[in-house]
């Protein structure tokens, strides 16, 4: 009688012969899935990196964001110097405000 593997051989010869219309769209298909597959993990891979970076960034706006805030001085110049700031001119003497309903600014002399 027949033994174990010569009952498998003939098993894989008989799939074989019946099915050998349909292994190439068989083979086709399962190549496309691991296509779809590898693409989803790739994306999945890409996706979770970007997360990582934002929130990456976003720890390193909170501490910035929790450290006390200098006041940005110049080099070369002293803590209580006068700041040059463009575009307003000061005249000594006069001390500048804005009149809350004209859209210009008046300027009073101190005495």
């Amino acid at each position: 009688m027949f033994g174990l593997s010569e009952l498998a051989i003939i098993l894989i010869v008989l799939i074989a012969v019946l099915a050998a219309k349909k292994l190439p769209e068989l083979a086709r298909s399962a190549g496309k899935s691991a296509r779809i597959l590898k693409a989803e993990a790739r994306a999945a891979k890409a996706e979770a990196e970007a997360e990582a970076e934002a929130e990456a960034q976003e720890d390193e706006r909170r501490a910035q964001a929790q450290q006390p805030r200098q006041a940005h001085q110049p080099q070369g110049e002293q803590p209580g110097a006068p700041r040059v700031i463009r575009g307003e001119t000061v005249i000594k003497g006069e001390t500048v405000t804005r009149d809350a309903a004209a859209d210009g600014s008046r300027t009073q002399q101190q005495r």
